[in-house]
């Protein structure tokens, strides 16, 4: 059944945000005089139960009677001209076809972590943990980082003067900066490098900072650096598919730690900081770093102390910069309002000036 809010927001064109997974779908219909948080009508599907996206958005549509100008989808995957194929859905979509099909002006396909990026501006206090201190300078680049099963990288920049009223908020910027080669900051970290290179032609800091890095760091500490493996936790990762987070539990999931488990979350934590500073380096993010997804919730507690935080200010001459950005870390699923935030801003952008501005940062 849809929740509807039928007196929130009336007024303005509305816009149909969807956030669509390989398991489940949310949808959201939200309108430019409420904002991005408040929703006229909102539903989880499962993604199977339709044959694809325009017949679940006819559905729910028709469920909540109502009527939209535009549609903005963070889509698990990468779109390139307007068209994206999901990795573990048989979905094929495409702006151009889904306006058609729908009767809608517009049609905005985003991937799934450019949809999070859009929603970090538009958290509120409870919504984050900061891990770092810092002062995050309003209107400067936003870096955006989510450890999961892989690593995705992206960041925000501001369009127009943060304090003139000409402002049209944060911009995201897609990035594959997860595929791009290891760097490795220690000898450890070298001979780790080197390891993999055994198995993988190309190794990226996603191979040693995520879900999927994880495993390998373990292995490497087992195999290589000769630390014990308990046979409890072996046992436990033999039955299991999520092996990262069984490593996670086992290291800080509360009683006594793993030592094999808490050294692979050491080293994981020291990379992960060294790769948020590069990304903070890169796109000048001193208007804060955010890190997304249940490893970075899961590990919130350390991401505060330690290896992190040290591998992220450790860079010669700019560590006085970097000892400036803070770091928060996002404590909920996101893509959903990030896309509803990012349509509305494209929405307002396509109605041409004096159209309500959104996207700008609470912290």
């Amino acid at each position: 059944m849809v929740t509807t809010s039928m007196g929130v927001g009336d007024g303005g064109p509305l816009l149909l945000a969807v956030d669509v997974g390989g398991t489940k779908t949310d949808l959201a219909v939200v309108s430019a005089a409420g904002g991005p948080r408040e929703t006229l009508a909102r539903r989880r599907y499962a993604s199977a139960s339709f044959p694809d996206l325009a017949e679940m958005a006819r559905a729910f549509l028709a469920d909540a009677g109502l009527r939209v100008r535009a549609m903005c989808v963070g889509v698990a995957g990468p779109v390139i001209d307007g068209r994206a194929r999901l990795t573990n859905l048989d979905w094929r979509l495409d702006e151009g076809s889904l306006a058609a099909e729908l009767g809608l002006d517009r049609v905005w396909l985003v991937n799934d972590l450019v949809a999070t990026a859009c929603a970090m501006p538009l958290l509120r206090p409870a919504e984050v943990r900061q891990v770092k201190e810092g002062q995050a300078r309003p209107g400067d680049p936003i870096a955006v980082l989510a450890p999961g099963t892989g690593l995705g990288e992206a960041f925000l920049t501001w369009e127009g003067d943060p304090g003139g009223s000409g402002s049209t908020g944060y911009v995201p910027h897609a990035s594959e900066g997860g595929h791009a080669a290891f760097a490795p900051s220690s000898e450890l970290e070298a001979e780790l490098l080197r390891t993999l290179w055994r198995h993988f032609d190309h190794v990226s800091v996603e191979r040693v900072a995520s879900g999927v890095g994880i495993p390998n760091i373990y292995a490497f500490l087992r195999d290589q650096q000769g630390m014990a493996e308990s046979p409890e936790l072996a046992h436990r990762l033999a039955g299991t598919d999520e092996r990262a987070r069984a490593v996670i539990e086992a290291a800080v999931g509360g009683g006594d730690p793993d030592p094999l488990a808490r050294a692979t979350v050491t080293l994981f934590l020291r990379i992960l900081g060294g790769e948020a500073a590069n990304l903070a380096l890169k796109v000048l993010a001193t208007g804060g770093v955010y890190l997304a997804g249940g490893i970075a919730q899961a590990l919130r507690g350390e991401l505060g102390s330690g290896p992190f935080l040290d591998a992220f200010v450790r860079a010669g001459r700019f560590s006085a910069m970097l000892n400036r950005v803070p770091v928060f870390v996002a404590m909920d699923e996101m893509a959903l309002l990030g896309a509803a935030g990012e349509g509305l801003r494209l929405l307002a952008a396509t109605a041409g000036p004096g159209a309500r501005q959104v996207g700008r940062t609470v912290h």
